[in-house]
């Protein structure tokens, strides 16, 4: 008993579960952003496209 008790005390203490969480939630935020910027380069891209398909 006095085994799982001081696994339980050691899981409470660890704190490499939530620092690996905080990195995936970092990661997911910065992958959302580099989505939003590629779509408005994307769609101010194809605007000047259609610009320079229009001119011609």
């Amino acid at each position: 008993m006095r085994r799982f008790l001081s696994a339980v005390q050691n899981f409470l203490k660890d704190e490499d579960g939530p620092t690996a969480v905080e990195y995936a939630v970092m990661l997911a935020l910065i992958i959302v952003v580099c989505i939003v910027a590629i779509q408005a380069i994307g769609t101010s891209a194809s605007t000047t496209f259609s610009e320079v398909e229009s001119a011609l």
